[in-house]
């Protein structure tokens, strides 16, 4: 099945009046279950635009968006995705436990369940010794991986991530990529990641789409194929061809259309 299919997609805001703005144009694009494919392009292409009409945060002007053979509103009716922002947006007065809990609490699942799933998503992100603390007391990397576990919490075949690293330094948005693709694993969670490190794009996906500048159009779809994905990835030279077909295709675009 494919998890997400969109035909003919475009997105205009303010249709018809004198501020309209054109941010999406003829998009077609199609996630297989499983794939991890990234969203790079140049500041305002519509990358989040994109991903906030596939969890239909916002409708499209034209064309079908698809999640899981659904259209994109019955599809987060029946919560076939998990989504995460560059912030974690963790509510402060609740604890780590009871912030994964949440979506499960909206579902109306029991108390019992709620505690053993977050529980459970808590172990798989490594922070299961954290279940009674605060937001304000872990760091800004362990925040995101407690926006992840709830994300993950009602077991979605999909996750929406827009830019979920990048407020993080270096090293622990190097760390954290590591973890997100051993869960992506574990779980067989399609994802779709909007980025602007083309070297965090290569190393996370199976695809990077490539995007123009506004109006956003998919100029370029490049498959990745990595030894590994670890370390070692990262100094491979099938790692380094990757991320130069990458820039190639952006510079197509836009002469600087993304960071390293």
């Amino acid at each position: 099945m494919t998890a997400v299919s969109l035909r003919d997609v475009s997105k205009v805001f303010n249709q018809g009046r004198p501020d309209e703005v054109t941010a999406l144009s003829d998009i077609d694009l199609n996630i297989g279950d499983g794939q991890f494919v990234s969203l790079i392009g140049p500041s305002g292409c519509g990358k989040s635009t994109l991903l906030r009409l596939i969890a239909d945060l916002i409708p499209a002007t034209a064309g079908v968006v698809e999640v899981a053979g659904k259209s994109a509103t019955q599809a987060r009716l029946d919560q076939e995705y998990g989504i995460a922002f560059q912030q974690a947006g963790l509510f402060e007065w609740r604890t780590v436990q009871r912030n994964v809990e949440l979506p499960l609490e909206l579902r109306g699942a029991s108390r019992a369940e709620r505690k053993a799933r977050a529980t459970e998503m808590l172990a798989l992100v490594g922070l299961a010794d954290f279940a009674g603390h605060y937001p304000a007391q872990l760091s800004g990397g362990m925040q995101q991986r407690v926006a992840i576990a709830r994300a993950l919490a009602v077991h979605p075949p999909l996750l929406l991530m827009d830019e979920p690293f990048g407020a993080l330094d270096e090293m622990t948005r190097e760390r954290l990529q590591s973890e997100l693709l051993a869960i992506c694993a574990k779980t067989g969670t399609s994802t779709v990641f909007v980025t602007h490190s083309i070297s965090e794009a290569v190393f996370l996906s199976d695809k990077v789409v490539v995007m123009t500048p506004r109006p956003g159009r998919i100029t370029a779809t490049i498959d990745i194929d990595l030894p590994s994905r670890d370390d070692a990835a990262r100094q491979s030279p099938a790692y380094f061809e990757a991320i130069t077909s990458v820039r190639q295709a952006l510079r197509g675009s836009s002469p600087a259309a993304a960071t390293p």
